[in-house]
């Protein structure tokens, strides 16, 4: 049987139903579910992404609001991917030495940029935490899947905002939050742009341009897992950056 699309429907001039909304809209859950399972550990199951992906899919889909002018596509990913984090967070998947580390390096980086006032080399930050270089790049391997969500946080209620994806919603048109919005951009831009050149290339080929590590690898000339590396490395380093700049 001929079943019309959410996008054969608008043709049409008619409103989509919502089951017709949420279908259209299943491959972007798994599209958004895998990108994120390629950055986790093998344990974690890809269905359970896409359980928790959908469920933040019919969220979005419950309080569209056509009438702000802006795509479904656009606010269900807000949607799909905070879904997606939370049932992560409630996981509590990541070891907590691993979480040590990571809490350990960012510290260092900080640490390193106030007393250097310029960026630290990975010689220098792992001198600072009394490691070889060989232990230091192990431990960027090791905290790979902690930072899945790298500019993602909590906003208190639930949802999560990324500094590099901006949902637009009902307050956008406030100028305080226009402004706000306008700032962050600036100081990820310039955090971005602080960085050691290839780790810039790296932090904009795979969040950017959607490169795989495998494609970055061959672009930089680097092996993969350095790739992978230098990624960790470069978001811990814009981490620090942004929370020494940016209010709680």
């Amino acid at each position: 049987m001929y079943e019309k699309t959410a996008q054969a429907t608008i043709a049409e001039g008619e409103s989509p139903t919502r089951d017709e909304m949420i279908l259209e809209s299943l491959p972007q859950v798994k599209l958004i579910a895998s990108r994120i399972h390629d950055k986790l550990p093998e344990s974690v199951v890809l269905d359970d992404l896409i359980s928790a992906g959908v469920l933040g899919l019919i969220d979005a889909v419950d309080h569209f609001d056509p009438t702000l002018k802006i795509k479904l596509k656009t606010y269900a990913e807000y949607k799909i991917r905070g879904a997606i984090l939370d049932s992560l967070r409630s996981l509590d998947w990541a070891p907590r030495n691993k979480r040590r580390k990571s809490k350990m390096i960012e510290a260092a980086i900080s640490d390193l940029e106030k007393n250097l006032e310029r960026t630290p080399g990975e010689d220098e930050v792992a001198e600072h935490l009394k490691i070889s270089l060989k232990e230091y790049r192990k431990w960027l391997v090791e905290i790979r899947g902690i930072n899945l969500a790298p500019m993602e946080q909590s906003t208190g209620d639930g949802e999560t905002t990324d500094v590099l994806r901006f949902a637009s919603g009902k307050d956008d048109e406030w100028p305080s939050v226009q402004f706000e919005r306008s700032e962050l951009k600036r100081l990820v831009a310039n955090t971005i742009e602080r960085l050691p050149e290839v780790e810039r290339t790296i932090i904009t080929l795979y969040y950017r341009k959607e490169f795989t590590l495998r494609q970055i690898a061959k672009v930089v000339s680097l092996h993969e897992t350095r790739v992978s590396q230098l990624k960790s490395q470069a978001i811990l380093r814009m981490r620090s950056a942004i929370k020494a700049r940016w209010p709680k």
